[in-house]
């Protein structure tokens, strides 16, 4: 057991409205006899996206002995300390202004291929990097680089936790990232546009192995169906000992 900030939902407050759920990412939440429940301790992260969600007020955090989330596996063992470090990313960001960079930059003079840099173990590891990743906030839907692209809409830890990363997703994509969890923004209207705009290939969406990274599905897919695109479309999950993984 482990003492762990959960939601907790007044249900005399409660009117049934829903907005808590869409905005769990998590899917923690649930509407149970017209009243909304925390269905699933053990997804509930505790950094309460649900909380400005509610127009009733309804939504509060407590401390609760519970059990590890053992419905995430990335988060099992070290429940306490990631939830902690997760919400002093969003207090750092909060505190930070946005990006100034509004437009995708392509260095024609960067390694790259078999011109890059060296790995420890004597091999050449190329980058695949074919322009600068670009926040999706931030980035406008007619950049140039999205026409006749096959786009990678990757989660922003992603490249931190596969090695292979960019031989099997960035390899002749073109890149872009965000966190639904630290964005604090809904990417639809955003992707929509650019899915609209411009004649893309193919699109992936590479997420993380833990429930908040489904936000960047949920939007992603969305945008598509309203974009009425009809390209390849594919989900790659990575999971926590670095795996890539085709859902």
């Amino acid at each position: 057991m482990v003492l762990r900030r959960v939601i907790k939902i007044d249900e005399e407050k409660c009117v049934g409205c829903g907005t808590c759920t869409e905005a769990c990412h998590e899917k923690a939440i649930g509407i149970v006899d017209g009243k909304a429940r925390l269905l699933r301790d053990d997804f509930c992260d505790g950094l309460g996206n649900c909380l400005p969600a509610c127009p009733t007020k309804a939504i509060s955090f407590e401390d609760r002995e519970l059990s590890a989330l053992s419905g995430n596996t990335v988060y099992a063992k070290k429940a306490g300390r990631e939830v902690k470090a997760h919400k002093k990313c969003v207090e750092l960001f909060e505190s930070l202004e946005d990006a100034p960079c509004s437009q995708a930059h392509t260095d024609s003079n960067a390694p790259r291929g078999d011109n890059a840099h060296a790995g420890g173990n004597g091999h050449i590891k190329g980058s695949q990097l074919a322009q600068w990743p670009i926040q999706i906030k931030l980035i406008p839907p007619t950049a140039p680089f999205f026409n006749g692209a096959k786009l990678l809409i990757a989660a922003d830890c992603c490249a931190f936790a596969s090695a292979e990363f960019h031989e099997r997703l960035m390899k002749d994509h073109i890149t872009i990232i965000g966190c639904p969890k630290l964005d604090g923004v809904d990417y639809t209207e955003r992707l929509t546009e650019a899915f609209r705009l411009n004649d893309i290939k193919s699109i992936t969406i590479a997420r993380m192995e833990v429930p908040c990274c489904g936000g960047i599905v949920s939007m992603a897919q969305a945008a598509y169906l309203k974009s009425e695109k009809k390209v390849p479309w594919r989900i790659a999950t990575i999971a926590i000992n670095g795996h890539i993984y085709d859902d």
